[in-house]
């Protein structure tokens, strides 16, 4: 299969995710993981830190690439980039049905991308990055969290928040 694009905001970046994107890269030729990023939206992890630990987390993936897009529709960024495929993680009913209002916009803005939804096991099924955003600050936080993100997202939160959770 062709190109692929998998967009988020990656805030952080979970083992869900890390399930889309290895998936994505097992069935498509090119995979392009895009930090959308939003100006009225505020973000807990600035840009440049999402994409380094989006880049650890890939490091081995070589058909995938890191990049990011700002003030466009998805489908216009996935033109513009040559991919034709849209990838969309769908966990629950809330997001079938989100995403399956977005994928109806989108046929409308670019007919020829084509979104394609994917399902990831149970054990990913109700991590969101705002969950695991969540659950650090409370004394054994480290422990919760470590189930939920990649190594070096834990590394990082353990750096960034080294003083929570203490005491």
């Amino acid at each position: 299969m062709p190109k692929a694009i998998y967009a988020g905001s990656f805030d952080p970046l979970t083992n869900g995710h890390m399930w889309m994107i290895r998936t994505a890269a097992e069935l498509f030729r090119e995979v392009e993981v895009a930090i959308g990023v939003n100006p009225d939206k505020r973000y807990a992890y600035p840009l440049a830190d999402r994409m380094a630990l989006l880049r650890a987390c890939t490091e081995g993936l070589q058909n995938v690439a890191v990049t990011s897009f700002e003030n466009q529709f998805l489908v216009h960024y996935a033109r513009s980039v040559g991919a034709r495929y849209v990838l969309r993680g769908i966990r629950n009913e809330r997001d079938y049905s989100y995403e399956r209002e977005m994928r109806y916009v989108n046929s409308d803005l670019a007919p020829d991308i084509i979104t394609v939804f994917l399902m990831p096991p149970r054990e990913f099924a109700e991590v969101s990055s705002s969950f695991v955003r969540g659950l650090i600050g409370p004394r054994g936080w480290q422990e919760v969290v470590r189930r939920f993100v990649p190594e070096p997202v834990y590394a990082f939160f353990l750096q960034r928040h080294a003083g929570k959770g203490k005491g």
